[in-house]
């Protein structure tokens, strides 16, 4: 493919003569999904998409136009249309860019897998069934779901300036969902959250004497919620473990640290940010525990990548650094506009969107304190597990977050389970009130496969991966409250 892209290169280049730069960047996706329902097999859904991205730079401004037909002339007129764009523009940019933020890098990437077969293996169908059959821990289980996803999406980028990148990304995720009912009372559970299994690999990651383990136990639990009382409404300390440390690290530290969120890119769509330009280096975002660091070089995290698609290199950088705000989540776009310091993480969805500033892995450190060094010095908390709702204002300040499964604490011990379990803070209060960080032992990763952001909207892969964490004088609720 890279010598036809070079080819529709050339073709680009001449029809945008008058651009300074002219980049091609083409993206192949395919994916599979495989699910069933209630002990039978359901659907098998599928399909690829393909096309190429032609971005042209004139007079400091960047303009795109995209096509699915790979012809020369096709490719010709889209850069027609780009420069046409960027012409149209003058005198309304808000940066006069140079080549600076498109970098020159040659790089062949790919995820490391043991299974290579593009093909679900024999058993996909029978674990899904079977994985149902798990999740029906008794009557009182009205619904089960099981769910196999797959994919791959390719990528290569040339430029006129030398750029040569191609990357292979492979990814599997499962999901397995049990309701219960007892009377008006009914309660979900999950294994980790919707689609929370998803990370970069073949079918070796297709553990099934695992995850029907893991379904016997979601249905096990969902049962046991029916009869639990409600969440008490108080404030506490509050355990998170790492399936539920994944959306908080998202929605209160990736969405409002987004550089073109700061600078107002997103506001008419989903926001601002509280964080000000003039806090990086300075603001105290958490305690001293808090390491966050931005990390696509992570074996097997589902945004794992060799460089991002502008062509800037990945590596692992601290974001925020002993709880100080150090950087953003900016790319080198968004760098030259803030004069802040990102990293790289200009990411695409598809073909036919340019690329913006996106969260890829971002996630807490280890700390020194094992789950029981944790609980056993609580005297009044309570522990909460998987996500179920979330709600943050635009200023991604103020939230609150529901879980599927609570455990009491009391006087160091993990006593009884409840249901319905919420709590409620503020992004920077909560954070500087996180009092322990699990240990290596804690840790774990989880993927994002539906973080979604502009307009058009682009819904894209972000993994996040955390120990075990405690946070002081916390707001919980139970349901309804």
């Amino acid at each position: 493919m890279r010598n036809d892209l070079r080819r529709l290169l050339d073709a680009a280049s001449a029809a945008a003569a008058e651009a300074s730069w002219v980049g091609l960047r083409r993206r192949r996706t395919s994916a599979a999904c495989y699910s069933a329902r209630d002990g039978a097999f359901d659907q098998a859904i599928g399909g690829i998409d393909d096309g190429v991205m032609v971005e042209v730079l004139f007079d400091g401004r960047f303009a795109y136009a995209a096509t699915p037909d790979l012809s020369t002339a096709s490719v010709a007129r889209a850069a027609v249309s780009a420069l046409a764009c960027a012409k149209a523009a003058a005198g309304r940019g808000v940066h006069h860019f140079d080549l600076s933020v498109r970098p020159a890098t040659k790089l062949a990437w790919e995820t490391q897998r043991t299974r290579k077969s593009p093909v679900a293996p024999d058993g996909v169908f029978s674990f899904l069934i079977d994985a149902c059959g798990a999740l029906k821990a008794s009557d009182e289980v009205i619904q089960t779901s099981s769910l196999v996803e797959a994919g791959r999406y390719d990528y290569e980028i040339v430029s006129t300036n030398g750029a040569d990148i191609e990357q292979s990304i492979h990814y599997l995720g499962t999901s397995l969902q049990a309701v219960a009912r007892r009377g008006d009372v009914v309660q979900l559970r999950t294994a980790n959250g919707p689609r929370g299994l998803t990370r970069q690999g073949g079918w070796e990651l297709l553990d099934v004497e695992t995850l029907l383990a893991d379904a016997r136990r979601t249905g096990q639990e969902a049962v046991e919620l029916l009869g639990a009382p409600t969440c008490p409404s108080d404030r506490r300390t509050l355990v998170l473990t790492p399936d539920q440390m994944m959306l908080q690290i998202h929605e209160s530290v990736g969405h409002p640290l987004e550089l073109d969120r700061i600078l107002g890119d997103e506001r008419n769509y989903a926001g601002s940010s509280f964080v000000k330009l003039s806090d990086f280096g300075s603001l105290q975002y958490g305690s001293k525990l808090m390491n966050i660091s931005f990390d696509p070089t992570i074996a097997g995290e589902l945004a794992s990548y060799g460089a991002d698609e502008t062509g800037n290199l990945a590596v692992k950088q601290l974001i925020i650094e002993k709880g100080v705000l150090v950087r953003g989540l900016g790319s080198l776009e968004s760098q030259a506009r803030s004069g802040v310091p990102g990293v790289a993480n200009e990411r695409a969805t598809s073909w036919n969107r340019p690329p913006m500033d996106r969260m890829a892995n971002l996630n807490l450190e280890p700390g020194s304190s094992s789950i029981e060094d944790i609980v056993g010095s609580i005297e009044k908390g309570i522990l909460m597990r998987t996500n179920r709702s979330w709600s943050i204002d635009d200023y991604r300040n103020k939230f609150q977050f529901g879980c599927e499964y609570g455990t009491l604490i009391e006087n160091g011990k993990l006593t009884k389970t409840v249901r319905d379990p919420n709590y409620r803070g503020v992004s920077s209060t909560f954070w500087r009130n996180l009092s322990a960080v699990g240990d290596a032992g804690t840790f774990a990763a989880f993927g994002t496969p539906n973080c979604g952001k502009g307009e058009p909207n682009q819904v894209i892969f972000v993994g996040h991966a955390s120990p075990v964490c405690a946070f002081d004088d916390v707001e919980v609720f139970g349901g309804g409250k």
